[in-house]
């Protein structure tokens, strides 16, 4: 029987998922996949890009783990692509590749002084508060009044984690260093701005309940910003989810305020014009406000407000990152694909070569977008069989002499337990649930059984 032996870089959702449902495909080959991610522990984005405080991602977890656990997908952590392991490489060893490296960096807002000290990327803000291994260890938190330009659940993650006493995060897994750091925060207000009304925000209604929770914060909303459009009270009346939006909201309009130590600000109809700086930090955002244009979208109305600000936090998306050898779209921020089979520079097929999730579409949609995204993919992997790669050495042990004999010091699902304990063991002395590891070396040190420290 024919055999697939299938590389694939990204251990997060759209990386288990693919190999998964290939796993559990009925197809006329047998399969053998690895999958490769450049952190030492898996799950991605889940792991690291999601605020601590949403125990529903725990489920999520669980459900990749037990993808992982079945033992018929090889993990491969701690190996950069482009570094550890080339193109080159996996054509030597692999039929085809599939990459699912997702989106993390923050897309660009042009607008005068988005560069001044205090203006900063959320995506860059939750890889701190989520232990990324990658980023400083210390955050500047010394802002008392803080902006955060965006109107989807990461600009309310970003909000409330701001906003969140940092005594109250302990039921999570925060690192020690990132509770040390929310805990000296002097901050007493966010604003939290977005260009449209409340019946087009991108929040769920989920996220948005769990804002109005958060003890001693008070959810500061504005009259002004609820005098709807037709299109606006169309979408209340037709869509569930902009009906609880709607409902939620208007009850923070009616409920008393002015008791709690900080408050969150919830601005609509407001485009950042100019973030305002003094001696080159930041020190005010210039706002237009805006109204509905009739065609489902705002148009300015001339009418300019300055808030005073000392930091400022940019929630408009996320944007992928180039790959060694792999066309990439810079005006997108995405492999150039169809339907997931990666295209050159004249929009031919290139064999072997496809990507899913982010990196394929662009950062958009949840869980369920990204299986059905993979599955697409998948189909395309399966159907090109005539095109599959000739590897020189398919076989399992090769890409393992591989690493070994460049000195990469990798880690593998047995690793991700021995750490998952660890953090678990970590969290338990303290008297919580877990507490993340954030330094790298220390993460492949705990992974690979090695000596800490």
């Amino acid at each position: 029987m024919t055999k697939l032996r299938l590389a694939i870089v990204g251990a997060g959702p759209a990386g288990i998922y693919a190999a998964d449902l290939l796993i559990k495909a009925e197809r006329s080959f047998d399969v053998s996949i690895d999958l490769f991610d450049h952190l030492p522990a898996p799950y991605g984005l889940v792991r690291y890009g999601v605020a601590p405080d949403h125990p529903r991602i725990k489920g999520i977890i669980g459900a990749l783990r037990e993808v992982l656990d079945r033992g018929d997908i090889r993990f491969f952590g701690n190996v950069r692509y482009g570094i550890d392991l080339t193109l080159d490489d996996l054509k030597k060893h692999y039929n085809a590749v599939i990459f699912a490296t997702g989106a993390i960096k923050d897309a660009e807002l042009d607008i005068p002084g988005i560069d001044l000290d205090g203006s900063y990327g959320a995506a860059e803000f939750v890889s701190w508060f989520d232990g990324h291994p990658d980023v400083p260890r210390t955050w500047p938190l010394e802002a008392r009044e803080v902006a955060v330009l965006g109107n989807g659940n990461v600009a309310l993650d970003v909000a409330r984690i701001l906003a969140k006493h940092a005594d109250d995060l302990l039921v999570t897994e925060i690192p020690a260093n990132v509770y040390e750091g929310l805990k000296a925060s002097p901050v007493t207000d966010v604003h939290v701005f977005g260009r449209r009304g409340p019946a087009q925000v991108k929040f769920t209604p989920l996220e948005l309940r769990e804002l109005g929770e958060v003890n001693d914060v008070d959810i500061v909303v504005y009259d002004e910003d609820f005098d709807l459009d037709p299109a606006s009270e169309a979408a209340i009346a037709s869509n569930k989810q902009v009906m609880v939006i709607n409902r939620v909201m208007n009850q923070w309009r009616t409920r008393p305020s002015g008791e709690a130590s900080r408050r969150l600000h919830l601005h609509f109809y407001a485009r950042p014009i100019e973030v305002l700086g003094s001696d080159g930090r930041v020190a005010g955002l210039r706002m237009e406000r805006t109204r509905p244009d009739g065609a489902g979208g705002v148009e300015g109305t001339g009418e300019f407000r300055d808030f005073p600000i000392q930091a400022l936090y940019r929630a408009v998306g996320y944007f992928g990152s180039p790959l060694d050898g792999v066309p990439f779209d810079s005006l997108h921020g995405v492999i150039p694909n169809r339907e997931g089979q990666v295209l050159d520079d004249h929009d031919q097929v290139i064999p072997g070569v496809y990507a899913t999730g982010w990196i394929k579409r662009g950062p958009v949609g949840l869980i369920g977008h990204t299986k059905s995204d993979a599955m697409e993919t998948l189909s395309h992997v399966v159907r090109d069989q005539a095109n599959w790669w000739a590897p020189e050495d398919p076989s399992e042990e090769s890409v393992v002499a591989l690493l070994q004999s460049r000195g990469v010091d990798y880690t593998s699902t047995e690793g991700w337990h021995h750490l998952d304990q660890y953090e678990l063991g970590l969290g338990e002395a303290a008297g919580r649930t877990r507490i993340k590891v954030v330094e790298r070396d220390e993460m492949v040190a705990v992974s690979n059984q090695q000596p800490v420290g």
